[in-house]
């Protein structure tokens, strides 16, 4: 008699069901004048906060640690930083017959932002990868990220980016780099404060980035974004991040396979190499797009979700490999990645 198959059961983060709160808030009852105002200034106020807090909480010398292992660094950062946005330069061509020039230019956005710390340590633990790789290559990628995501958006985006220039990459090295290299040099003497109480930063973190969505999303709805964005084009923007998503979920699985990598290396490279944080790319839309974040910000947000469901329900099958149990998973330790 053969037992009834389990349901797999995608993940549904409660604070993705925030986030989507704010979007029918916004859409509901949008922040116009005074208060307008008051949710822009604070907004540029706690993502300020934010990144000091990163900059206090990261570790140089533990992302500094895995440099040994330079062959996987250096592919997880080509893929998030050399052949994400020659795809997204290649998805010019749907321009406009499939995509509006204000939602290639959020679609283009998301493939120069850096790659995700968390889910990606996350997803290749589950999948029994390398997490010490994930962790040192997820952290590489925040750090370039703070100097190239701008770079590229000002040499690849140019007029596309809605006002987008070269001073609003100095504006995002006063507002986010700053900041982030403050909090470096006090790390010293608040980075143990910090590791007790990691809920302020998770409260800092999750907070900002509601509130950053609201700003947006209210901008956009003052302005009237949802005239500009139907459904048909929400529907080919969903169809396009897809197709991303699994060019690139192959490509780090294959490619590495095919670049001589192990099974545990692989797992890490995918993850890493697949994958573009909300947490970084939020903040640095506002500053970037300004009134037009909205368009940069969508993309983003949609493209989170799906790579969270999909690299899932990858990393629970990966753990399931007989590879898994047969090959011994890398241990944590300086060098170890």
């Amino acid at each position: 008699m053969t037992r009834p198959r389990r349901r797999l059961r995608l993940p549904v983060d409660p604070y993705i069901l925030a986030l989507l709160g704010m979007v029918v808030l916004a859409t509901l009852l949008p922040a116009r004048g005074v208060a307008a105002e008051a949710a822009s200034g604070a907004s540029t106020v706690v993502v300020g906060l934010l990144f000091f807090l990163y900059g206090a909480k990261l570790s140089t010398r533990e992302a500094l640690d895995g440099v040994r292992h330079w062959r996987l660094h250096t592919t997880v950062l080509a893929c998030t930083f050399v052949v994400f946005p020659l795809l997204g330069l290649a998805a010019r061509g749907l321009v406009p017959w499939l995509l509006t020039p204000a939602l290639y230019g959020g679609f283009l956005f998301l493939c120069l932002v850096p790659s995700t710390i968390q889910s990606s340590i996350a997803f290749t633990s589950m999948a029994k990868g390398n997490v010490p790789a994930a962790i040192c290559a997820g952290s590489f990628s925040s750090l370039l990220g703070m100097v190239l995501t701008p770079l590229l958006a000002v040499v690849l985006l140019g007029s596309s980016g809605g006002g987008f220039s070269a001073d609003s990459a100095l504006k995002i090295a006063l507002q986010l780099l700053v900041p982030f290299l403050a909090g470096q040099l006090l790390r010293r003497w608040i980075g143990g404060f910090l590791a007790r109480h990691r809920r302020i930063i998770g409260f800092v973190d999750r907070g900002s980035i509601l509130l950053v969505v609201y700003t947006a999303f209210s901008q956009g709805v003052v302005a009237g974004i949802w005239q500009q964005v139907t459904w048909p084009r929400l529907l080919a923007l969903l169809a396009a991040e897809a197709v991303l998503l699994a060019v690139m979920l192959s490509l780090t699985w294959y490619g590495a396979a095919r670049m001589g990598f192990g099974r545990a290396d692989r797992i890490a490279i995918q993850f890493a190499g697949s994958k573009k944080s909300l947490a970084a790319g939020l903040p640095m839309a506002t500053v970037l797009f300004a009134s037009h974040a909205l368009l940069a910000v969508l993309p983003l947000m949609l493209f989170h979700q799906m790579q969270l469901m999909v690299c899932a329900v990858i990393a629970k099958r990966r753990s399931r490999d007989p590879e898994a149990a047969a090959e011994p998973v890398p241990v944590a330790g300086p060098g170890a990645a």
